[in-house]
């Protein structure tokens, strides 16, 4: 474990009070991680540090240094593998504790320290149609043997929204209680994650939250830079899976923290997204205005597609602060400058489950 000097941003994220633009990586990093004033005031409320496991990948080091800066007093804890030593200096670089850990290994994972709240993020999903029995083991396994060891914490678990069935287009959406019946092992391993976590908590009675994210976007990845950086290169994009939700990943770590004030006993699910339904080809031709560019369509849309119904997630968080039309707009920008990616496609597109 180690751990440096706590450094933390100062301003705090305002309705409307928005940077025109993001000139470099550090920038959007330092603005993903601004607190509200009610993350700021709900994590006055919880009792307790707390500790992310699998906290080194696309979302991790966000929600890291948003938690250290909604709540200076208490230790964030990052646990992850750490492949990358970089991402570990740069997260103790914020005041945040690292541990270097293979949460596979029961061994290492009685050796973590027993923090009150837990944020749980390890998964995999990319590569899953070439290792079926590691894909199973990372996202079953693996969260039974964190609910074990961390029976008396808070457990707030990230899933998925592809652990429903194709809904239709014209619908609100899947919502929390709504069929769980996906294609593919990837969406059906999600399932068995869920019910892991469900059983252990109804067992040892701990409090939780599964929590479904549909398409966090980050302008380094998600749908809308997906479908931006089509339209820029002039590669077709396929509208079959003609409709999506997405939501800013600052506002979805932020509602990743307040969940812990929500857990409930045993776990429930939560759907996280923004509130439209976006149609993929309205998106492309946005983005083709915005660039100057033509957007190629190919395909025509299906009558169902994956879609998530927040209504309880804005009940009790409100509306996310980033609206749709911004995140466009940011997209677009960076898209066009050549601004880093990280060439991890969502390929949101496939309706086999295959990825």
């Amino acid at each position: 474990m180690t751990q440096t000097t706590i450094h933390t941003d100062t301003q705090i994220l305002k309705h409307g009070s928005h940077p025109a633009r993001f000139s470099t990586t550090e920038e959007l990093e330092t603005f993903l991680s601004l607190p509200t004033e009610v993350l700021i005031d709900d994590m006055r409320k919880l009792e307790g540090d707390i500790m992310i496991l699998g906290a080194s990948g696309k979302m991790g080091p966000s929600l890291a240094r948003l938690a250290k800066n909604a709540a200076p007093d208490k230790r964030i804890i990052a646990v992850a593998r750490y492949n990358d030593p970089a991402a570990r200096v740069l997260l103790e670089a914020h005041g945040i504790e690292t541990i270097a850990c293979d949460m596979l290994d029961r061994n290492a994972l009685a050796q973590l320290p027993k923090i009150k709240n837990i944020i749980f993020m390890a998964g995999r999903k990319f590569g899953s149609s070439g290792d079926q029995a590691a894909t199973w083991a990372t996202n079953t396994l693996m969260p039974a043997l964190i609910a074990e060891v961390f029976h008396q914490s808070r457990i707030v678990a990230f899933s998925t929204g592809c652990v429903y069935e194709f809904v239709a287009t014209d619908s609100m959406g899947s919502d929390e209680s709504s069929p769980l019946n996906p294609p593919g092992e990837y969406a059906q391993s999600c399932i068995g994650r869920e019910r892991l976590l469900e059983y252990f908590s109804q067992t040892h009675q701990t409090p939780g939250m599964i929590y479904r994210l549909n398409y966090a976007i980050d302008l380094r990845y998600g749908v809308l830079h997906d479908v931006a950086v089509k339209v820029r290169d002039g590669v077709p994009i396929d509208v079959t899976m003609g409709h999506a939700n997405v939501i800013w990943q600052g506002d979805a770590n932020a509602i990743a923290l307040r969940c812990l004030l929500q857990a409930t006993v045993p776990t429930s699910p939560i759907n996280v997204t923004g509130p439209e339904t976006i149609s993929i080809r309205w998106l492309a031709k946005q983005f083709a205005v915005m660039m100057d560019k033509e957007a190629i369509i190919t395909g025509e849309e299906a009558d169902k597609a994956w879609l998530s119904n927040a209504a309880l997630s804005n009940h009790l968080f409100g509306y996310p602060v980033i609206s749709l039309k911004q995140m466009m707009q940011w997209t677009s920008d960076w898209v066009m400058a050549q601004m880093p990616s990280h060439n991890k496609p969502t390929h949101f597109e496939a309706r086999d489950g295959t990825y």
